[in-house]
């Protein structure tokens, strides 16, 4: 398999996986829990390959003591934005917004050049993100909340295109890319079950075995999700395997239409359709 058709499978695999562990974690009902959980069980799924992959050199320890904390504002964004607001409308602007922030940041505060085309890819990016936010009839009797929900999804976009950014370098830097994924794994349960323990005291236990199968699809399909990316990172281009990764959107939006039964369905299935292809646009044409 060439190496284009290898990052476009593992994209598009990690796409699919991710929208299913947050769609987990959203139909839980406590999304604390679930994303503690997850993590809990992600770091206990790796935890063999640490005895296997070589040890981290003093490069990717001194790049986890940077992705740790990154992840960690990440989850506190994710778990607001996934409590107050519905997967489908949330889960596409956290994701989908990550390569925007990175673009416009490049455009206007670096004043990276782009092409016709790819100017177009984010005026496509930007309207569809738009689209997101306008109101709809199941949440206008609480608007505060609602863009609350919004305001917490822009901030985890951010956080997302932080740690791409410092994973993509970690994995380059590893001895082998699965050190740098495992260790990452392995450290990020740390902070969420950290704030987990603190908020709940003492029902944390009893919370852990109520919502422990959601914890537990969510912590293998984000092992799954997060190992293809990195994996793709160590041999393609990341704005490339990020583009791509960000289909989840289209799946989230499915998957909240059709099972969790929010509402505004295919209006958002088109926004997010929409959403990756000006971010698809944006990357090949740039």
């Amino acid at each position: 398999m060439s190496p284009i058709l290898l990052a476009v499978c593992l994209g598009i695999g990690a796409a699919i996986t991710l929208a299913i562990a947050n769609a987990s974690i959203k139909a839980s009902g406590d999304v604390l829990m679930s994303r503690a959980t997850m993590s809990a069980s992600a770091a206990l799924l790796v935890l063999p390959a640490a005895f296997v992959v070589p040890l981290p050199n003093k490069e990717t320890w001194l790049i986890l003591l940077l992705s740790i904390p990154a992840h960690a504002i990440y989850q506190t964004t994710l778990v607001r934005a996934l409590t107050r607001g519905d997967l489908s409308l949330v889960f596409p602007i956290m994701r989908g917004g990550a390569p925007l922030i990175t673009a416009l940041v490049a455009f206007f505060i670096l004043q990276n050049e782009y092409t016709a085309l790819s100017i177009l890819g984010l005026i496509i990016a930007s309207i569809s993100t738009i689209i997101f936010a306008l109101p709809d009839g199941k949440i206008t009797q609480d608007p505060e909340r609602r863009k609350t929900a919004l305001l917490w999804a822009i901030a985890c976009s951010a956080c997302i295109a932080m740690y791409n950014i410092i994973d993509a370098q970690g994995v380059r830097a590893a001895p082998s890319p699965f050190t740098f994924i495992v260790w990452l794994f392995l450290l990020d349960a740390l902070p969420i079950n950290a704030a987990a323990i603190w908020v709940r005291r003492g029902s944390y236990i009893y919370s852990c075995k109520q919502k422990w199968k959601y914890g537990l699809t969510a912590g293998a399909c984000s092992v799954i999700s997060f190992g293809m990316t990195l994996y793709a990172f160590s041999f393609a281009d990341v704005t490339f395997v990020s583009a791509l990764r960000e289909t989840s959107v289209v799946f989230a939006a499915i998957i909240g239409w059709r099972m969790l039964k929010e509402g505004s369905g295919i209006r958002r299935i088109l926004a997010a359709t929409s959403l990756v292809v000006g971010l698809i646009l944006f990357q090949v044409a740039g």
